[in-house]
């Protein structure tokens, strides 16, 4: 594609009249999106070819990135930035009538994700692509993303997120392609001629596994690796109910609704049997079909024999959720290719990596045991059987481990533990920040680490600086470039460069200027969608992250309170103003976390009306947090909140997106936030409160009373009954749960006992941005060391140290 307007208007021109059968002075915004996206689309598509076939023709190895979540957001703007052409075509827009960010926005967030998890996933695919190592990344084409949120009266209420109600121009169909998965049924053992066991499924349930490939373009490349991911469909088209008995036909209905809905919805309610049974049912399917597609390329495309699988392939699993791929691998290469179980097993291990992303015992997975076997009785069986050497194992060669052989087993007290499964399987497991990492091989894998040291490694997790600051932040972006060039697109860590400009008068008055627009632009935005005004010269104080009470939003909605007290006792006290900006997702069955939602929300309707106080403190609930939401966000924020109980963050991705926009981080020392103050310095950070050892000495030997504060400080004991007495609620004890669970339940993630050296950190906060020239030089300095935290470095060390993986050059 020639990178000049008159040919991209073109171009635009011919898609609008022979696909969207319009012109161009009657076309729509939506429109002008399908015709730009069908032109880059068709643009990359050789590119798409060329990499799969130099891959396949040089033998190179691939990573496959198994992951049940794929938090993408929008595509185009990001693949016109890849492609060269995103001021073309944005000029080309404009020639239309229209505003780029109005066509942008004609794209639904691919909500394939909750957090975290999924947009880690999604940077890394970013990062692969544009250091040109071959990847694919694997996944379940949900339908319906998490949920839309809207927030009614306060409460968060649920609505589907049917982000596939429009076509989605990204992806292609690949139904020959497709594999099947099976379900249920018996397994039936014999002996093969070959003297062999041999094992065959009967009466089980067939589902079609069915592919949507959808490219991930490299930065100023033409690589272009894959996000592939799978739809459940039925095997076979429903009959006709004319001539169907009615009975069978509507039986038939329904069995084809419980096949859609395997990839009907991210993250179905698990608190029910049956809800539980879907989500192992989603696991099983990714797994299985992304399996199958890889030794079909293996067989198709490789020369070397299936003892040298993981010289093709390195299989990284993502948190626990994939690990069933651990034994339906050994599945289909002794119930398919014919192989020993030592020589499966021996495949298996070297080719299974695990990432970890948590230490909290209640997101480590387990599997009720009769469940998996009624499931999965093939799967059961083998996962049984590394269960029992594995055990074996630990009996004759750890003889003084014999008493921990219950703790370390995969399968125990009737539960299959994933996280055990994975860490037996694999080669490789890797924390994704430094105290994260030590934690796992220091407490909650101790043993594990004694058994395997060499498998453990740690991987600080990284963003990708193209979407999350050249993209978002295109002023910025702009500003850094013209001061330093633009080799920092293409390497990151030449961001360092930057510190020759902090003491640079009038590159500090450039940079505050470009932070004061990007907040016009967020209190615009805010406006638009609350009908709240907001002081664009308040500090933009921002908690955007999903809703956990380990990530405290409610300690951030206590010191707003605390702010509330004091100006209400004393209107005339000197404070800068506050925008106290949120966004969050609670789980649809996390009672505590929508309760924390509905307080934020209360307490923010009766400060911003309170005539006493309004013009200093704003609090803003930005309902339905995505992807594109936090694109509006990190731009504008001042102080990034990561605030979590520390060791319990494993690394967290959100602060390394608002330091890289230049906001400044308040945040104990946990997770990347460690890392983050080793190499910003405390001059460029607001460290406070416990550290990760003495909140393990707590939870380890007791010592803390949260009663004893609330008899002994009266600022957390007014907040607590205002709480209570329905000052902040419109009923007396309408809080009770969160106030109990403080109270009686002790705090368990020791919000009141951090409570008064956060409060001191913030009065640091406000003296430091009050001398602009000071903050705008904190701002330099985390930009500057940001670079750090690119994905590029993230996924560098893992194809070095990891998956041995080379750029196909």
């Amino acid at each position: 594609m020639r990178n000049d307007f008159e040919t991209f208007f073109q171009l635009t021109k011919e898609k609008l009249e022979n696909e969207c059968q319009t012109t161009v002075d009657d076309c729509t915004a939506s429109d002008v999106y399908y015709a730009i996206a069908s032109i880059v689309k068709n643009d990359l598509i050789g590119d798409w070819s060329k990499t799969e076939n130099e891959t396949n023709n040089k033998s190179a190895k691939k990573v496959c990135y198994l992951s049940m979540e794929f938090l993408v957001g929008r595509l185009i703007e990001n693949n016109l930035i890849n492609r060269g052409v995103l001021n073309i075509a944005k000029e080309t827009i404009q020639e239309l009538g229209f505003e780029p960010e109005e066509v942008f926005m004609q794209e639904p967030d691919a909500a394939l994700g909750n957090g975290g998890l999924g947009r880690l996933a999604a940077c890394f695919l970013d990062s692969l692509a544009s250091l040109r190592y071959p990847a694919c990344g694997y996944g379940i084409r949900y339908r319906y993303g998490l949920f839309q949120q809207r927030i009614i009266q306060g409460e968060q209420i649920e609505l589907p997120d049917y982000w596939l109600e429009q076509r989605y121009p990204w992806e292609e169909r690949k139904f020959e392609e497709a594999v099947s998965v099976h379900f249920g049924g018996t397994v039936r053992t014999s002996t093969h001629e070959d003297g062999k066991l041999q094992f065959d499924y009967e009466h089980t349930d067939e589902v079609l596994a069915v592919p949507y490939d959808i490219p991930i373009t490299g930065f100023d490349n033409e690589f272009v690796n894959t996000l592939r991911l799978y739809s459940a469909e039925t095997p076979s088209p429903l009959g006709d109910p004319v001539t169907c008995e009615d009975v069978a036909y509507y039986h038939e209905l329904g069995h084809e609704h419980d096949i859609t809905q395997i990839s009907g919805y991210l993250y179905p309610d698990d608190s029910s049997y049956e809800g539980k049974r879907l989500r192992l049912k989603q696991q099983y399917f990714l797994v299985s079909a992304s399996l199958q597609n890889m030794l079909r390329s293996f067989k198709e495309n490789s020369q070397r024999t299936l003892n040298e699988f993981h010289e093709s392939f390195a299989i990284q699993i993502n948190d626990t959720h994939p690990s069933l791929a651990i034994p339906e691998l050994m599945r289909l290469l002794m119930d398919q290719e014919r192989l020993s179980w030592d020589e499966a097993w021996k495949i298996t291990t070297q080719t299974f990596a695990y990432t970890n992303h948590t230490t909290l015992q209640e997101a480590l997975e387990t599997w009720p045991k009769e469940m998996l076997e009624s499931l999965l009785p093939r799967i059961y069986m083998i996962i049984d059987e590394i269960n029992e050497r594995f055990c074996q194992s630990l009996w004759f060669d750890y003889p003084e481990l014999r008493e921990k052989i219950p703790e370390l087993a995969i399968i125990a007290d009737d539960q299959v533990k994933m996280a055990h499964l994975a860490l037996v399987g694999s080669f490789s497991v890797n924390g994704v920040a430094r105290l994260h990492t030590n934690i796992l091989k220091e407490q909650e894998m101790k043993t594990f680490y004694t058994l395997f040291p060499d498998r453990f490694n740690n991987k600080t997790n990284g963003i990708t600086h193209r979407r999350w600051l050249l993209q978002i932040n295109p002023s910025l972006s702009s500003l850094i470039t013209d001061a330093i060039g633009p080799k920092w697109i293409h390497e990151p860590q030449a961001l360092i460069q930057l510190l020759r400009y902090a003491n640079d008068a009038p590159f500090l008055q450039q940079m505050d200027e470009v932070k004061r627009e990007n907040k016009r632009l967020l209190s615009e935005y805010i406006y638009q969608e609350t009908g709240m005004t907001v002081d664009e010269n308040s500090i933009f104080d921002v908690h955007v992250k999903r809703l956990h009470e380990y990530k405290r939003q409610l300690l951030n909605v206590f010191h707003i309170l605390h702010l509330y007290n004091e100006l209400k006792e004393n209107p005339q006290l000197d404070v800068t103003p506050r925008t106290f900006i949120f966004g969050a997702k609670a789980a649809p069955n996390y009672y505590l976390a929508k309760e924390i939602i509905k307080f934020i929300n209360v307490v923010a309707s009766i400060i911003n009306n309170d005539p006493d106080v309004r013009d200093k403190l704003k609090v803003i609930f930005l309902e339905n947090y995505n992807v594109s939401v936090a694109e509006r966000i990190i731009p504008a924020t001042d102080l990034s909140e990561q605030i979590s109980t520390a060791g319990k963050e494993a690394s967290g991705t959100g602060n390394m997106k608002m330091m890289m926009n230049g906001a400044v981080t308040i945040g104990t020392l946990d997770g990347a936030n460690i890392e983050i103050r080793d190499l910003v310095g405390d001059e460029n950070i607001f460290i406070f409160g416990l550290r990760a050892e003495e909140v393990q000495a707590y939870h380890n030997n007791g010592g803390y009373m949260a009663r004893d504060l609330y008899n002994t400080d009266p600022r957390i004991k007014r907040i607590l009954d205002q709480m209570h007495n329905g000052t902040f609620g419109r009923e007396e004890r309408a809080f009770k749960d969160l106030y109990y669970n403080l109270l009686y339940h002790n705090d368990p993630y020791f919000v009141l006992k951090d409570f008064d050296a956060y409060i001191e950190t913030h009065e640091l906060v406000e003296r430091a941005y009050r001398n602009r020239g000071e903050w705008t030089q904190m701002n330099v300095a985390n930009i500057a060391y940001s670079g750090k935290f690119s994905s590029d470095r993230t996924i560098q060390e893992y194809a070095s140290q990891i998956w041995k993986l080379k750029p196909l050059l």
